[in-house]
């Protein structure tokens, strides 16, 4: 073998090494800042600057940086693409009979290095998959650009969805799991279960086992979740393409609920109990603008003495008001799930819903096949059943209704809820 090729060979694998190095030790060589306002597909950007505002010698190093970022685009995109997928054996189950040798296992353990997946040999519920199959083909029909439905942000990309509004997507890597949480529906026990299966919580020294030892305390603190919104710190201008990695390879689901029902729930667990950030946040405003407070309390534990809080009619008038999300976005307690978790620009592998909640809990925990790691903890508390919506909007004048129908309508829809046609006609 001649020098020169030995010498070509040795130059390929010193870049090679240098490429990964870089990757594995991002924020310590301090790359992150370098790439953040730099995207990946390169050629593609639309930050280039105008032609004619650059001296030629500027436009020639840029072409250079250009060239050399396309080159580590593509070699991460071919190293990425050719790992193996940590859930190609939990959206299917394996036949009855199937043996794997050494070589299929060890993707596994990479993955779940401290338990095994569980493996059924009897088949899943042929109506359960039904189910799943009619929830998922609903949302496809709607988010297609034949549908009559319409509402903002039906026809954008994934790449034009803002980090900031991917905080809601979390990431467990050991499994190969993408949980979109929606508050009000569940989430502080999905929560318990992604702290127990991504080991992100231990206890001296020792990560938590049962989803109902995690302090709730701590169940949203969020330096226990890892989000897509945090991706861009850690991998900077390779954040979008390993986002898009993950959501191909890993199992995506969420879980939702009547969304007039969760509106109620958020009333009833925000502001009409003792929450101190809930009330400055948000109640004072309702009492001065709807409620003819001109100078509330400024504590909770003061309003709620002297029998002050806002109605839910006021929360409504909230929510209605043209200038609520002039002045911010909807808090995430009563921000429309669409929103929260995108299901037009992520196809998510399991629907599951709040009214169906243990047989879709037990469903989904097979599916991953983690039902052997984690139970679903059962839920005690007093939850806000649909049968109660007449009473609550008894109120509320029936153009309210209509107005409030339209701004959430697209949940209804995409979610597969029926129109409350009792409150919405007198």
């Amino acid at each position: 073998m001649g020098k020169s090729r030995l010498f070509r060979i040795f130059l390929i694998l010193g870049s090679v090494f240098m490429i990964l190095l870089i990757i594995i030790y991002w924020d310590d060589v301090g790359a992150t800042h370098f790439y953040l306002h730099t995207t990946i597909s390169g050629p593609h950007s639309s930050r280039l600057p105008p032609e004619g505002h650059a001296a030629p010698k500027q436009k020639s190093e840029e072409d250079r940086d250009g060239s050399f970022l396309s080159d580590i685009d593509a070699f991460v995109n071919q190293f990425l693409e050719g790992t193996p997928d940590p859930t190609e054996q939990v959206r299917g189950e394996t036949p009855p009979g199937e043996t794997h040798n050494q070589s299929s296992e060890k993707p596994e353990e990479r993955f779940v290095p401290r338990r095994e997946w569980k493996i059924h040999l009897t088949p899943i519920a042929i109506e359960k998959k039904q189910r799943q199959d009619s929830r998922k083909q609903m949302i496809h029909d709607l988010c297609s650009s034949n549908s009559s439905l319409d509402f903002p942000g039906k026809n954008r990309t994934f790449d034009d969805i803002p980090n900031k509004e991917l905080d809601h997507l979390i990431v467990d890597d050991r499994h190969g799991i993408i949980y979109c949480y929606v508050p009000k529906v569940a989430c502080t026990n999905w929560k318990r279960i992604m702290i127990v299966l991504s080991e992100s919580l231990l206890v001296d020294g020792v990560p938590y086992q049962d989803p109902l030892d995690v302090p709730a305390e701590l169940i949203h603190n969020s330096s226990l979740h890892f989000t897509f919104n945090k991706f861009w710190k850690r991998y900077g201008k390779f954040s979008r393409h390993l986002m898009k990695i993950k959501l191909k390879k890993y199992t995506k689901f969420l879980f939702v609920r009547d969304p007039f029902v969760r509106l109620i729930s958020a009333y009833r667990n925000k502001l009409e109990q003792e929450n101190e950030d809930f009330y400055k946040r948000f109640a004072v405003i309702m009492l001065k603008k709807y409620g003819n407070y001109s100078d509330p309390p400024a504590s909770v534990v003061d309003a709620f003495a002297a029998g002050i809080r806002p109605t839910f009619s006021n929360f409504i008038q909230y929510l209605l008001d043209p200038d609520t999300e002039k002045a911010m976005p909807f808090n995430e307690h009563w921000r429309q799930m669409y929103r929260l978790c995108h299901p037009c620009q992520i196809n998510y592998d399991f629907v599951g819903k709040l009214e169906t909640l243990d047989e879709d809990a037990e469903h989904l925990l097979r599916i991953l096949r983690v039902d052997n790691v984690v139970e679903f903890p059962p839920s005690h508390r007093n939850r806000t059943v649909s049968s109660w919506e007449q009473d609550w909007f008894a109120n509320i004048p029936y153009e309210s209704r209509k107005e409030l129908y339209k701004l959430y309508e697209a949940d209804f829809r995409l979610f597969g809820y029926s129109k409350p046609e009792k409150l919405l006609h007198e």
